[in-house]
């Protein structure tokens, strides 16, 4: 046999052979290494397993034994209990469910399982309420040891196997893992080395060593990719060349004045970030974080003109033709009877349209330009570009802020901007190579909005004519529902069924509909009547999220709200009380999901979109607040962001210490950087330089 190393088909490792290695490559496992970081995904801690008579009320305590018998039994007023009898052989322990009724469904007699909690002396029995359940396979449930590790299983491939094949790797070629991390380094940070921390993540002998070999592994993986943000950072900072915009309190009393309102404590703090930014003589990268309505495009369009002042040219670029227009309304408004000459670049002009616009891009003569990603296709190029705004940047993908440059001379600036929330250890990864400015505080005299959750029948007819009686007084509402089309994969309120029945139930006014599948024209012509009140209630899907600005629409009833995620129900929100009247938000849901019922009570409960996002965040993590999954903008393997968000902190210090202070082009580090290059070159935009 020859000599196993770390690239060796793991078919060859002892104990594998072709049949194992088939059902291991259904992991990804096709070398011996694949199988070393085939890591746990958790691990069962029966070190401090109790046996029912040495029990203590109210501690946090372990029982393990199996279920014997499951009741689950109608209570008053609609409540619902479950109870399980665990035998733990020297006694029972009770575990008790109010509201879960699903549990009488998780619990099968005969299946051997840990509850977790705090235990209190109940009737002459242990028991504990709403304890944390695992369920064990049936290895595990046979085992002796203190600390088991779990694993992702295929069909045909127990646990115990896939712990034997692992330690046989383990044994064969541990000592093979090189260590990129230099030893002072690790020393510093009291981390061990690679090859100890991959050994005790799959065989510790306990929790404690367990988890300083998880913080070695997640520590790399969070460290890699904050390297590659911080040399991303480097490299748009080396750009030295990058035009410098001197915000002189002449070019900034010309703007002002343009403005019908004065700037808020937040615009102001923004205008001052990028100022400074724009005189620094590197290219600006800078992220608006704005709560929804905060007044974020007031900054946006005050840098466009800080260019244009100084001779370059400006683009804006929103994620729908249905933003871009209302950015194109709002800066025809604003530059009215200004000289600048401007343009609106999408993908419904016609060829020739489309024509002329490139042609006074290239040629200079068009000086601001607002457009959806037709900006960024084949054939668009700028004489002279000096200031990019990207809306809404998580509706894009991560090289597109990349995408805009000049066809000679330096890079323009660029400032991305969102009215979603995002959450702060989103802002550490996604966003991490920009510098952020958060602006909170509203405008002088915008209203709140009340929101409120409606589930019965009574309160149902209450909300309505609430409405009907708002309605009256000459407000106007949307109705927003999940779906365009009735399905049946899905029963959840339809925007045409919804529609047709709105029409029957308020006969007295006017109704509109807007929704994905309508024609582009349509629903512009849809959304202008809206906005022109020849239309009191608009029914629509998810298409008004982003960027409608009607402010005397005060009203808007969400249907089957639990289908939405808690900062796509505040996006839509804040569609509402745009204006001088308050606002009123109906959240409606019949669900009895203890997780939709959360989300829906957090929106209930507070107006801050900073802190719905970190609410969202921790109930639904980072692929589903964003939608960033698609976008393979978190390309981390193994934190887990709502555990590891302290380590993504001292990750991020580091990295950007290590990048800052040049320490990481020194040898020492030569084959970490090699590493990160690797990995992401390609998604960071980086050079192969470093």
């Amino acid at each position: 046999m020859p000599e196993l190393t770390l690239n060796t088909d793991v078919q060859f490792l002892p104990g594998v052979g072709p049949r194992w290695a088939e059902l291991l490559r259904k992991l990804n496992v096709e070398t011996i290494e694949d199988l070393l970081w085939t890591l746990p995904r958790d691990i069962l801690d029966f070190s401090h397993v109790c046996p029912p008579e040495e029990l203590k009320a109210d501690k946090p305590q372990t029982v393990r034994g199996k279920v014997v018998d499951v009741d689950a039994r109608p209570l008053r007023n609609n409540r619902t209990m479950t109870a399980a009898l665990l035998d733990c052989s020297t006694d029972f322990v009770r575990g008790v469910w109010f509201n879960q009724p699903w549990m009488r469904n998780r619990l099968v007699e005969g299946q051997s399982v840990i509850f977790s909690g705090k235990p209190k002396f109940n009737q002459g029995r242990w028991e504990f309420s709403h304890p944390n359940v695992q369920w064990l396979d049936e290895d595990d449930s046979e085992t002796g040891g203190v600390i088991l590790t779990r694993y992702r299983l295929t069909d045909g491939l127990k646990v115990h196997k896939l712990r034997q094949i692992i330690g046989s790797g383990i044994e064969s070629v541990i000592d093979q893992i090189p260590d990129p991390l230099p030893e002072s380094f690790r020393a510093r940070l009291k981390m061990p080395s690679l090859s100890k921390a991959i050994q005790s993540v799959h065989q510790p002998s306990s929790k404690d060593e367990y988890d300083a070999a998880r913080r070695r592994i997640v520590f790399d993986d969070l460290f890699e990719f904050q390297l590659g943000l911080a040399l991303r950072r480097r490299q748009w900072r080396a750009r030295q060349n990058a035009p410098k915009f001197e915000t002189t309190a002449k070019i900034d009393a010309r703007i002002r004045r343009l403005f019908p309102f004065q700037f808020t404590d937040g615009q102001n703090l923004a205008v001052s970030d990028l100022s400074n930014d724009l005189r620094s003589g590197y290219a600006m990268h800078r992220l608006i974080q704005a709560d929804v309505g905060a007044g974020k495009t007031v900054v946006a369009i005050y840098a466009l003109l800080v260019a244009i002042a100084h001779g370059y040219q400006g683009a804006l670029m929103a994620p729908t033709e249905l933003l871009a227009n209302q950015h194109w309304e709002t800066l025809c408004e604003l530059l009215g009877e200004s000289r600048i000459e401007k343009e609106l670049l999408t993908g419904s002009l016609t060829p020739k349209e489309r024509q002329r616009v490139l042609d006074g891009l290239a040629s200079g003569s068009i000086q601001l330009v607002v457009g959806t990603q037709a900006l960024i296709q084949k054939g668009v190029s700028f004489e002279k570009l000096g200031m990019v705004i990207i809306d809404e940047q998580h509706k894009f993908g991560v090289a597109q802020r990349a995408q805009f440059s000049n066809d000679s001379g330096p890079p323009p600036h660029i400032l991305v901007m969102t009215a979603t929330p995002i959450p702060r250890t989103l802002c550490l990864t996604q966003f991490g190579d920009l510098d952020i400015t958060i602006v909170k505080d509203r405008p002088k005299g915008r209203q709140s909005v009340v929101t409120s959750r409606i589930s019965t029948s009574p309160q149902k007819r209450k909300a309505w004519e609430f409405l009907k009686e708002k309605l009256r007084s000459g407000r106007q509402m949307y109705i927003v529902c999940p779906l365009v089309d009735t399905s049946s994969k899905m029963e959840a309120a339809s925007a045409e069924e919804t529609f047709q029945k709105m029409k029957a139930s308020l006969p007295d006014f006017k109704l509109g509909l807007v929704h994905g599948r309508i024609d582009r024209e349509e629903r512009n012509e849809t959304m202008a009547a809206f906005r022109d009140h020849e239309i009191d209630v608009l029914v629509s899907t998810t298409v008004i999220e982003v960027g409608v600005d009607v402010p005397n629409a005060t009203l808007m009833v969400i249907l089957d709200a639990e289908r939405f995620g808690l900062s796509q129900l505040h996006q839509l929100r804040g569609r509402i009380a745009r204006g001088k009247h308050r606002g009123y938000c109906f959240l409606v849901s019949g669900s009895d999901s203890p997780e939709a019922n959360a989300r829906l009570a957090a929106l209930e409960n507070s107006s801050d979109g900073f802190v719905v996002a970190e609410q969202d965040f921790e109930l639904r993590g980072p692929g589903d607040v964003l939608g960033t999954r698609q976008h393979g903008a978190l390309p981390l393997r193994f934190a887990d962001f709502l555990k590891d968000e302290k380590m993504l902190e001292q990750a991020r210090k580091e990295a950007f210490h290590l990048v800052r202070s040049g320490d990481f082009d020194s040898p020492e580090f030569a084959k970490f950087k090699e590493k990160v290059l690797d990995r992401f070159s390609k998604l960071l935009d980086l050079p192969r330089s470093g």
